[in-house]
Formats: structure tokens, C-alpha cells, sequence
């Protein structure tokens, strides 16, 4: 009944993929039990080192024989001046002062060239430790770099938010690509056009993708039960990428401030914004969003911006407040629970086979 294309490449039971969410919410427990019960675990790897990466791939090992894949991040060109460091902080500081936080006047930017040579050596593990299944976001690998790990036999899957990006994630070489709605919670995954341009719900987005690529589409956005799953099956996807879903299951690492966020927002209160990491990312509007919104345009890009705002995550996280920390989500927290993931995968599932056999009668 869920079998595909798809399911088959990726040898799992079930049609969903767990988003491969960065920053310490993809445990190895979660994503050991996602592969587990029939699912696709991902380790999201954006800011792992390589030694942490090549730590918990072998954890997981130890926790699950089932297939898991790991995401990486495509490092875009970006160049950082004095000038902008300075007036990001200055309007950090106040922020840093509620939080009893001091002032960053020693401030060490990275530089691409770093950037760039981390993630190298990121591939280069995920080869070495002959992880079946890897993602990327934010970009697509050079094609060097994608015939090295094609000689590996890794099974490749790009992110896409428009069909200009789905297609030539396919011409690049990828075996599968994942279709990110303008829903999604988290870092927007375009690389091609701006965040604005890119913006297209997932129900409009899927068809038009599948129309245009011959490899299987994954859907993402917004999806949180069986009937997501089966709406995004009949526009044609063969599976579904989740990540709100099981950021608030018992398992994920994710603090409980940021799951008590979500298990009490409305579909109204989440939001773009590029404050915090200087990328567009959603999440639920709090007081930092707010204060910055007025001068995001002006905000470094990522990930220099990111490394600015580290100190001040940090802080609002340990101290246990909202008011200046990511709340990443999707659109739908009102359908998001605190539940185990065997328990989540196995409703969906039995939503999506109670929907097949109404549809069927």
C-alpha cells in the first residue's frame, strides 16, 4: 500500500522522511527510532564537526541496522564587513543587557573559505562512515563533489522550493528531491531565488514539480498527520518530509521552552524572519523578531549573522525564556503533540489506510 519508487530507493517502510532539523533537536534516539519504526531518521548536521558527525553516526548504528541519512549544508558565497558586524551588535547589545549577557566587541567572523573547507570534510565522513542516504539544503554540491559520493553509492536528495530549483536539483545528478512549501518551518531551503520569490504553498508547489522532474518528489511543509501524507500522495509526491511533527515528540532534543511553544501557538503566530541566522527562516513571532523586524533588511546574511545571535540563543534558551530564542515551526502547531515517534508514525499510517479504504468504497 505505501511502497514506491521512493520507499524502495530508500528501503523503509513508510513514506516519511524526519526533517533533518540542525542545532541539537535530531538526537540519536530520535532518529534511531524514526528509522526504527518504519520511517527515514536524518541526522541534521548543518553545524556539527565533522568528529561529532563521524560520533554520532556510530551511535546510531549501535541504536538502529535500519537505514538513516544525514543533511549537510550547501556554504554560499558571502562576504562580511566591519561596518556590518558593528551595527548588528549595536542592536544586539541592549538584547545582550536583558540577559545580563556582555557586550561582543572581540567579535571573530568566519569566513567562507573555513566554511567551505568544514563542509568538505563533513562529505568526507558521511563517505568514510558509508551513510547510505544524504540531503542537502541551501544548495547543491559541486558536481565533483556529487561524483565522489555517487562512487559511493550514497542516495542523494536535494531541497527545492520552485520548480527552476526542483529541476535542476535533477540535473545535478540527485535521486530524490524534497519540495519545501512556503509552510515549513525552519530555514527557508531556496538557493536560487530570493526567500520572497520562493514562497509557494506546498499544495501548489507539488503538481507543478512533478510535472517537471522524473524523480521522486518529497513533500514538506505543514504535513503533521495521515492526511497530509495522502494529500500530498494524490498532487503526486511519493512521500512526505516532517519536521514540526517530531520536533515536539519525546525523543527530540529540542528544549522544552521551544516545545512548549509550539504546543501552544496558533496556526496564525509563526512568521518569516531572517533576524536571527540572517537566512529566512519560520518560526512563532516573539519579542526578539519584533524589535529586529524593522531592521532585518540591513542584517548580515548567514551565517555570520547566526554567530552573532549564538550568545544571546544560548542564554535565552538555559534561562528559559521565549522572548529571544528561534521558536522554528511549521504552520500547523495546533496539530503538533508530545507524543513518542512510533506512536506519531503509527497514526499517521493508520489515518493515511483509513482515508485509502474510504476512498476505495
Amino acid at each position: 500500500m505505501f511502497s514506491n519508487e521512493m520507499t524502495e530507493l530508500l528501503n523503509i517502510k513508510y513514506p516519511i522522511i524526519q526533517a533533518p532539523m540542525a542545532g541539537g533537536i535530531t538526537t540519536s534516539t530520535l532518529v534511531a527510532e524514526v528509522s526504527n519504526s518504519g520511517g527515514l531518521g536524518m541526522i541534521g548536521a548543518g553545524y556539527m564537526t565533522p568528529v561529532q558527525i563521524r560520533e554520532q553516526i556510530r551511535e546510531i548504528k549501535k541504536l538502529t541496522s535500519n537505514p538513516f541519512g544525514i543533511n549537510l549544508f550547501v556554504p554560499n558565497e558571502f562576504r562580511v564587513t566591519e561596518n556590518e558586524i558593528k551595527s548588528s551588535n549595536q542592536l544586539l547589545d541592549p538584547i545582550r543587557q536583558q540577559l545580563h549577557l556582555p557586550q561582543q566587541d572581540n567579535f571573530e567572523p568566519p569566513y567562507f573559505e573555513s566554511v567551505f573547507e568544514e563542509f568538505i570534510q563533513q562529505i568526507k565522513v558521511v563517505m568514510e562512515e558509508k551513510i547510505p542516504i544524504c540531503s542537502f539544503t541551501f544548495g547543491i554540491p559541486s558536481r565533483e563533489w556529487m561524483t565522489e559520493l555517487k562512487k559511493s553509492n550514497i542516495i542523494l536528495i536535494g531541497t527545492a522550493t520552485t520548480v527552476t530549483e526542483a529541476v535542476e536539483n535533477e540535473k545535478a545528478g540527485m535521486d530524490i528531491v524534497v519540495v519545501q512549501g512556503s509552510e515549513a518551518g525552519g530555514h527557508r531551503g531556496n538557493f536560487i531565488n530570493r526567500s520572497q520569490e520562493s514562497s509557494i504553498g506546498l499544495m501548489s508547489l507539488i503538481p507543478q514539480v512533478v510535472d517537471n522532474v522524473s524523480i521522486p518528489v518529497v513533500a514538506a511543509g505543514g504535513i503533521m498527520d495521515g492526511r497530509g501524507l495522502i494529500a500530498s500522495k494524490c498532487l503526486g509526491a511519493m512521500g512526505v518530509q516532517m519536521g514540526t511533527a517530531f520536533l515536539t515528540c519525546i525523543e527530540s532534543g529540542a528544549h522544552k521552552v521551544h516545545k512548549e511553544a509550539i504546543l501552544h501557538a496558533k496556526e496564525d503566530e509563526t512568521i518569516l524572519t531572517r533576524s536571527f541566522s540572517g537566512k529566512w527562516a519560520r518560526g512563532i513571532n516573539n519579542k526578539f523578531i519584533i524589535e529586529m523586524k524593522k531592521h532585518e533588511a540591513f542584517l548580515p546574511d548567514f551565517p555570520i549573522q547566526n554567530t552573532l545571535t549564538q550568545d544571546i540563543r544560548k542564554a535565552s534558551i538555559l534561562q528559559n525564556k521565549q522572548d529571544f530564542t528561534p521558536l522554528w515551526s511549521g504552520q500547523s502547531p495546533r496539530l503538533a503533540k508530545n507524543q513518542t515517534v512510533e506512536s506519531l508514525i503509527q497514526t499517521i499510517i493508520a489515518e493515511a489506510r483509513k482515508l485509502i479504504s474510504i476512498e476505495a468504497r
